[in-house]
Formats: structure tokens, C-alpha cells, sequence
């Protein structure tokens, strides 16, 4: 039985989440996230807790429990001049910071200086930090894929998975791109993502990236399709943050906030064939 069959649909069933990327990043961010929730469009979002703005956001989820969210496990900060590090003490993580105490910018950087032990307790502290403060988090999944710099760094992430019995973010797509071999990385009782659907720059250097997401729909195939998008404000905060880095930049995440902010967007995704679906349902059957 599928994981569409286990939640009650046909096993062709094509099974969408829309979800929101890197809330807790910034005010900018925070707002515009919030505004797709409320839309209707976006059906799941996850917080970075390391970041300036993660309080924030952690009050909207404990206020609106209705949405859907998940942890946006964070070890890369990947910005010129908007920089920050460990929600661990950093005497406790020391290789998996610059010399000014920040996340290396690059999964290149991390798998290069930072040691496993390391990476277990930062995880495990941005989860435990949420905890604490009373979240209740549906899923685990991560800024970058960083978890994928290393096959044993990705061995943490599933181990974190299994600890809090929670569902992950698991691609063949994602792990390849970050240069990992999907056929030992992943295991037969892994839950997998089938199909993730991303913009890139080339659409959004050629003004595509909306008519991308208004054919989506078309590329969803039967099984978990998430549909990964990073809304935002092109304001002066995010252009400050994204200074010199149009890719996923202010103007970038202004678009994936319009698009997705309007309802007219939505019978886009509610056709026949096309189930929503979050992962709280998910983790229910997975538990």
C-alpha cells in the first residue's frame, strides 16, 4: 500500500504540499509567509530557529496551530552581509563556524571543516530549542540540504528523524544535487518525496517563474509532490540580506509571494486528480 492507498485516495492519486521555505529568516519573511498561509495556497511552511526573526514566528505557530509546520534545520547562511550561527554554545560546535563565529556559506565549506558531532548537536538543539519554547512541529527538512555535504552528516538527519518521530524531507533529487549517491544514501523504509518542484534562475532570469508555477500542476506525478517556494518582500530588509545574491533573491521571493498570495492561483491546484495534503497527515500514517 502507497502513502496515497495508507491516507485514503486512489494509489495514482498525485498528493501536493505547497510549502513555504526559510520563515524566521526575516520580518520581511515572516510577513509574507504569513500572507500565503492566510491566502490558502501555501498548506505548509518550516522556521529557521537560528535566525534573527525566529521568535517571532515561533509565536505566529504557537498562536495558529490550524497550519501546518516544521523545522527548517539550519547549518549554511549563505548571505554577504546578513550572517548568523549555532543555536548551540559555540565552544560546543566550534567546527561548524568562520572565524567570526557564523555558518559557513557553502556546503562545500561545511563538509570541509565541520565534525559530526557537531552536526548532531546543532541539529538536535534547533529542534529542542522549538520544544522548548512549546512548538509542535509536523516535519523535519533543511536550509540548503546541507544534511547532504556528507552521507554521514544525512545518517544524523535520518537519526534525528527517528528520534522525535517525525517525518523528513527525504529526495533522490535533492541528495543528488547536493553529490550523494540516492542509492546508498536512501533505505527501503525511508519516506520519500517523490518529486520536488523548484524554480531556478534561468526561469526567473527570464521572467518565467510565474508562468512555472501556473503550469505545476502539469509536471505533479502519483505519489508526495512538494512544491518548494520562498516568499518575501522585495523591501530594504531582504534586499539587504540578499545584496549581491539574486538567486533566491528580494525580487525573486517578491514573486513567489504575489503568485502565491492570490486566490485566484488556487483552483490551479484543486483539480481531480490533485490531493492536498500536509505533513501532519503524513505523520500520522508514519508515526
Amino acid at each position: 500500500m502507497n502513502i496515497a492507498q495508507q491516507l485514503g485516495y486512489q494509489e495514482q492519486t498525485k498528493l501536493l504540499i505547497i510549502h513555504a521555505d526559510d520563515a524566521g529568516l526575516s520580518h520581511s519573511h515572516n510577513r509574507a509567509t504569513i500572507t500565503c498561509l492566510e491566502a490558502g495556497l501555501v498548506n505548509s511552511y518550516s522556521i529557521m530557529v537560528p535566525c534573527p526573526w525566529y521568535y517571532e514566528m515561533a509565536v505566529f505557530a504557537k498562536n495558529n496551530p490550524h497550519f501546518d509546520y516544521g523545522i527548517h534545520l539550519t547549518l549554511t547562511c549563505e548571505w554577504k552581509n546578513y550572517r548568523f550561527g549555532p543555536v548551540a554554545p559555540l565552544s560546543e560546535v566550534p567546527s561548524l563556524v568562520d572565524e567570526h563565529g557564523h555558518f559557513f556559506k557553502t556546503r562545500e565549506a561545511l563538509r570541509a571543516n565541520a565534525k559530526p558531532e557537531h552536526v548532531v548537536k546543532e541539529l538536535d538543539a534547533q529542534v529542542q530549542k522549538a520544544l522548548r519554547f512549546g512548538l509542535q512541529p509536523t516535519h523535519l527538512d533543511v536550509h540548503m540540504y546541507s544534511v547532504g555535504a556528507d552521507e554521514i552528516f544525512f545518517n544524523s538527519y535520518k537519526a534525528l528523524g527517528a528520534k522525535y518521530k517525525l517525518p523528513l524531507m527525504i529526495n533522490k533529487q535533492l541528495i543528488t544535487m547536493t553529490g550523494l549517491n540516492p542509492e546508498t544514501t536512501i533505505s527501503p523504509k525511508d519516506l520519500l518525496t517523490k518529486n520536488i518542484l523548484i524554480g531556478n534562475f534561468e526561469l526567473f532570469k527570464t521572467g518565467k517563474l510565474s508562468d512555472y508555477y501556473a503550469n505545476t500542476a502539469e509536471e505533479l506525478v502519483p505519489g508526495l509532490n512538494v512544491l518548494l517556494i520562498h516568499p518575501a518582500y522585495n523591501d530594504d530588509e531582504m534586499r539587504g540580506i540578499t545584496v549581491d545574491h539574486p538567486n533566491f533573491g528580494a525580487e525573486w521571493r517578491q514573486i513567489d509571494l504575489d503568485f502565491f498570495s492570490n486566490p485566484q492561483h488556487k483552483a490551479l491546484f484543486h483539480q481531480k486528480d490533485i490531493q492536498l495534503v500536509t505533513w501532519k497527515q503524513i505523520g500520522h500514517i508514519h508515526s
